[in-house]
Formats: C-alpha cells, structure tokens, sequence
C-alpha cells in the first residue's frame, strides 16, 4: 500500500488511521467537511493531504486530488451517529447514498479495496459474542442504514472488481472521542471535580482502544478476505462497572462515582462483546493496548486539549 484515502478523517477512528498510515510511510488524503470544527485536529505531515469534501460532494472529489491513482479506500465517513438523529431515516438512508458514492470514488481512483466502517447496531440485541454469520437485526435506523450500506456497497465493489471488506465495530475509545461516549465524559466530569452518574453498569462490554482499532483496518485492507464481515472489538466483555470503577481510580482515586443512579434505557443492550477469530485468522490482528493504558492516553489528551 502506498497512497490511502479515507472519509470521516476527523473522527476518533479516521484521526487514528492517519497517524498509522503516517508512521508506515504510507500517503493519505483525507476527504473532510468544510464546516468540521475538527479539522485542525488533522495531522499536519508531508504525508498528508487533506480536501476539503463534504459526504454529499464525493463526486467532485477526483478533481480536487494531487494523486490520481490510489490504493485503498476506508470509508469512515457519517452522519447522526448518535442520540436522535440515529432514527433520522431521511439522514441515514442519505448514508447508504454516501457509501455507494464512495465506492464510485475509489473505483475512479483506482483502489484495489474498499474497506467501511460498519456497527455493532446492525444486528440488534443479542445474548452472545457477536459473529460475521450472526442474523442480523437492527431495531433503529442506523443500525439498518449501516447494514443496507455494507451489503450494497459489497455488491457495488464487485461490480468495479474491488475487494470489500466491511468491519462491524463495536465500542471504541480513545483521544479525539465524542464528548457523549461513557469513557470521554466520564473522565471529564472527575477532572471537573463532578461525581459522573450511570445506570447500574451491569451490561457486559467489550472495549477496544482506537488506535488498536486502526491497525485492525488497516490489516484488513492488506490481509482481509474479499467480502468478509469482521467483528472489531477487543473480544472479551467485563462489567461496565469494572471500567467506570477503573476509570475512577486512574483519574481522580477514591472519587465519588454515582452508580445506578441513571435508569437503563429502553431497549438497552446488556452484553456486547466481539468474536474476532476470523479477523484475527484473516489479518493476524491482536489487541494490544490495556484498557488502563488507553484511559490513561486518553486523559492526557484531554488534559492537553482542554486544559483541565
């Protein structure tokens, strides 16, 4: 892999594969929104290319591009994401629109893979580890949006003789994380000197560190299997209250912590966890960063960039 282009490049995940496209000697263009706050978060490097290219403009992107000729495409890029705009349909059906125009993009520009960022929410509630094969069925709009964007995007691929692999992400963490996610906030409020409030924190969870999450993409692009659907988490569950106590004691020790004070939210998911047996078989991909290691990482940052 020499040249790379990815969409949502200022996203946690997106920012993440930069830096390791980066530190591999790999050149990235990053398609981002005009109108991101974010931007500046954008590694600036030789390496490094970044347009200005909202999700709905994809067909004008080529013209605006140094390199004619790419590799690999990852597409990160989404909208509503959380809280209400998730059962926007007119916004996430616009997404499988994005995902498709993606596609045409990385044909255009001569990509070998294609590689999308999918979600845990495409199958839903379910009792056990979440696997490739599982039956899927999400109960909101984008959890369905995802999956209609990765079953027809894999048929589009195989129209333009691209391989495609769609990766179902579960819960990642890390610098550069929404200010909504349970691990950001939280880490926030105790630095803030506020007792953080949550359900009971019975759900069983799995985490995965962004920048291992990363690496995970881009194995799959030099290793992955055409048509495959992998499972990308760190493949073991603990109790979201064993990660909030551990956050606790990291960032402010002894702390008050408001456990089940928050009422569980409807249809809420109680066991999450990832079987990557085929990623790992597929790409020799393994989990490398400890959740404590990433907290800290990520309370660093946050420090750093908020001054707090």
């Amino acid at each position: 892999m020499r040249n790379a282009i990815l969409t949502g490049g200022t996203g946690m995940l997106g920012l993440a594969l930069t830096r390791l496209l980066i530190q591999k000697g790999i050149r990235v263009a990053v398609l981002v929104n005009p109108a991101s706050p974010r931007k500046n978060n954008i590694q600036s490097d030789p390496l490094v290319e970044m347009i200005e290219c909202g999700l709905s403009d994809l067909g004008q992107a080529k013209a605006r591009l140094k390199e004619e000729d790419y590799d690999a495409f990852f597409h990160f890029g989404w909208e509503g994401t959380f809280g209400d705009a998730r059962d926007d349909m007119y916004l996430q059906t616009r997404n499988i629109n994005h995902t498709l125009d993606a596609v045409k993009l990385a044909a255009e520009l001569g990509c070998s893979v294609f590689v999308g960022a999918g979600s845990q929410a495409e199958y839903g509630r379910v009792s056990g580890r979440l696997t490739p094969d599982m039956k899927t069925e999400p109960e909101n709009g984008y959890g369905i949006a995802k999956l209609c964007a990765g079953r027809m995007s894999r048929i589009a691929c195989q129209r333009q003789g691209m391989r495609h692999i769609w990766v179902r992400v579960l819960s990642t963490y890390g610098p550069f994380d929404g200010m909504h996610t349970m691990v950001a906030s939280g880490i926030r409020q105790l630095l803030l000197g506020e007792p953080p409030s949550y359900t009971k924190g019975e759900q069983m969870w799995d985490y995965l560190y962004c920048d291992d999450a990363a690496n995970a993409f881009y194995l799959s692009a030099l290793k992955g299997r055409d048509g495959a659907v992998y499972c990308l988490g760190s493949g073991k569950a603990r109790p979201l209250k064993e990660y909030i106590t551990e956050i606790r004691d990291i960032v402010s020790p002894g702390a008050e912590i408001r456990l089940g004070e928050r009422p569980y939210a409807k249809g809420q998911v109680m066991y999450l966890c990832a079987d990557i047996t085929a990623l790992r078989e597929d790409t020799g991909f393994k989990p490398e960063t400890p959740f404590k290691e990433g907290v800290i990482e990520t309370l660093r940052w946050i420090r750093k960039n908020e001054g707090l």
